[in-house]
């Protein structure tokens, strides 16, 4: 397999490292309550979980990267890539600013956001 010529106007073709395909955030939806943090503290117990929160809401930010990512930064699966690959604009994007610059709020591990819990329930830990 070659790897796929990234087309020169295109700014992933001057990013280095491919940032956008070496990880992937899914909406968690509002954390109220110590039920909803208590769930995500199992989730950030996990390898390569990290948790954010931005102007827009919590979100699960899991490092890893595209098992179709080439050594270009190209994608071997182009023309059959999911659609949220095809509908992802880089109009903003990881080469302009990393994403962490708005992040509100970020926990990479159990540690960091059960202190936060432990400061955001006054009894958490009863």
């Amino acid at each position: 397999m070659t790897d796929a010529v990234i087309p020169v106007d295109n700014k992933c073709s001057r990013c280095h490292g491919s940032t956008c395909c070496t990880y992937m955030t899914e909406a968690l939806g509002p954390l109220r309550s110590k039920a909803d943090f208590d769930h995500v503290l199992w989730q950030i117990s996990h390898e390569h979980i990290e948790v954010y929160r931005d102007e827009s809401g919590w979100y699960l930010l899991v490092r890893g990267q595209c098992e179709h990512l080439q050594s270009s930064g190209g994608c071997a699966i182009y023309a059959q890539r999911p659609q949220v690959c095809r509908d992802y604009q880089n109009d903003w994007c990881e080469y302009d600013e990393p994403a962490e610059t708005h992040f509100e709020l970020h926990f990479r591990n159990y540690a960091e956001l059960l202190a936060y819990c432990r400061k955001r329930f006054k009894r958490w830990d009863s």
